[in-house]
């Protein structure tokens, strides 16, 4: 099952795509398809990243320090690599060539989303399935970030849809690094634990914040429907 990370990494491509599409044409919608990546992401990390974990590494303190750290990581990355998409415009123009600094970021960042993908399906196929609606969830929003980040720094639109080239690929190589190495069931949960502290703060930091900024019914909503309806997948297939 762990190659089938690789053609199933496309839908990534497709997200991320779509994202940059909104950021360029639909920005009615944008805080109620994050609103629903947010719920999406912090659910696959409670329901199936951290027990996956525990049942593997069997030791609680172990996994909630690699979540913690996992955590950190992202806080870290996200302020000195400039992946905040939700600076002040005048505070992210003080930063120089923070619109290519940014995009490099974000594309590695995607790259390890990918990595994600292919670790998981070597997990165990429920695993793989959920880490990857996560992702293809999230990556909208890198989507919309990669097209941000060069326009706000006066980029043109040729160079902001390269950008999203480079930043919506990155997964697929990702998913093909990660099926290709050969890991230890154990060692696997550990990386699954780092990447529930990164999808917690993802999700519960940075997109949720991103789309309840204003009090919306609707977005609320379907921030719940995608937590429950991770929820009920994740039940589902460990039942299956």
């Amino acid at each position: 099952m762990t190659w089938i990370a690789v053609p199933l990494a496309g839908l990534t491509v497709v997200s991320t795509l779509t994202g940059g599409a909104f950021a360029l044409r639909l920005h009615r919608e944008l805080k109620t398809a994050i609103a629903l990546s947010g719920g999406i992401v912090v659910a696959v990390a409670l329901f199936d990243l951290i027990p996956e974990a525990l049942a593997a590494i069997g030791d609680s303190r172990r996994v909630t320090t690699l979540i913690g750290a996992g955590f950190l990581l992202f806080l870290i990355a996200h302020r000195f690599l400039v992946l905040h998409h939700r600076d002040e415009p005048a505070e992210a123009q003080a930063h120089e060539t923070v619109g290519a600094l940014s995009a490099t970021a974000l594309a590695f960042h995607t790259f390890t989303d990918g990595l994600g993908i292919g670790l998981a399906f070597g997990l165990d196929t429920q695993t793989g399935i959920l880490v990857l609606l996560a992702v293809v969830s999230h990556d909208f929003a890198d989507g919309v970030n990669a097209v941000t980040f060069i326009l706000r720094q006066g980029g043109t639109r040729r160079t902001a849809l390269r950008w999203l080239g480079l930043v919506a690929a990155a997964p697929l190589f990702g998913a093909f690094t990660g099926s290709a190495i050969d890991v230890s069931e154990r060692t696997l949960a550990h990386l699954l634990a780092l990447y529930a502290g990164i999808f917690l703060y993802i999700g519960a930091t940075d997109l949720l914040p991103e789309a309840h900024e204003h009090p919306s019914t609707r977005r609320m909503a379907v921030t719940v429907g995608g937590f429950a309806a991770v929820f009920l997948v994740a039940v589902f297939l460990g039942e299956a």
